[in-house]
């Protein structure tokens, strides 16, 4: 949903009719009504205008659509599978998002948790991704050197297994050899700041560069991987995760919104 512009959206989901609209020469069917008999896929409807989602409810209370122009309600059987990497409970709470829209969409709720919090699972993703690109590319890499995958572990993912992807597509680009290393990760997986494992004391790389650093970005980076820290060490508990940073939840729900962390 968040892929289509909203001035587009109703156009893509319930079709049109001709004449509709400026460059509406002829009739076309909308997603709804294409998938009917089917299955239909709304990622992100997070991201959904509250008008659109009172359009979509009616869809599913009544089983009709009717297209952009139309005076016809037409019947659908449509099963809906919707997804989102918001809280739309929160949303709920915010007014972002519509309770019966939730509560009409919501009869079975899987909750995946975000990688941080899966860290098992992760070189099983990876050693999918790299046999992907293996064929898309023509590749040979047979995997990921421990120092590699130990940088790799105390990364916080901010964004999810898209964003793991994208770094082993992008170390693949660069690695010359059979195995992934550190110096094909980006330099935000390490970002001069590296952190102890365990419960020893916290350890900065200080070292400058003769070229200098943008010190704001290194202390960003800190910031935001200690935060993501002590919300895998929570739980996701952001009480907890505030008290472990002593700082408020207020305060860490600014960082939050701040550095895009879910």
């Amino acid at each position: 949903c968040a892929a289509i512009p909203d001035a587009l959206l109703e156009s893509e989901l319930f079709g049109f009719e001709a004449g509709a609209f400026t460059s509406a020469k002829r009739r076309k069917k909308g997603l709804l009504e294409m998938a009917d008999g089917g299955t239909l896929f709304l990622d992100e409807i997070g991201e959904m205008k509250p008008q659109m989602q009172a359009k979509i409810l009616r869809v599913l209370e009544t089983k009709t659509l009717r297209r952009v122009g139309g005076t016809t309600n037409i019947k659908i059987d449509v099963r809906f599978i919707a997804a989102s990497n918001r809280d739309l409970r929160a949303a709920i709470q915010d007014g972002t998002f519509r309770e019966d829209l939730y509560y009409r969409l919501g009869v079975v709720v899987i909750d995946l948790p975000p990688l941080r919090e899966r860290m098992q699972d992760m070189e099983l993703f990876i050693v999918a991704f790299i046999d992907e690109f293996n064929r898309t590319m023509g590749e040979s890499i047979v995997g990921v050197s421990s120092e590699a995958l130990q940088l790799m572990r105390r990364y916080h993912w901010p964004g999810n297994i898209r964003e793991l992807r994208n770094v082993i597509e992008r170390a693949m680009v660069l690695c010359d050899g059979q195995e992934i290393q550190p110096s094909h990760l980006p330099a935000e997986l390490s970002g001069g700041i590296v952190p102890l494992s365990g419960l020893g004391p916290l350890r900065l790389r200080a070292d400058l560069p003769s070229e200098g650093v943008n010190l704001e970005n290194l202390v960003s980076q800190l910031e935001r991987h200690l935060i993501g820290d002590a919300l895998a060490k929570t739980g996701g508990n952001q009480i907890e995760a505030a008290e472990l940073l002593s700082i408020s939840r207020d305060q860490l729900r600014y960082r939050l919104q701040k550095y895009g962390l879910s």
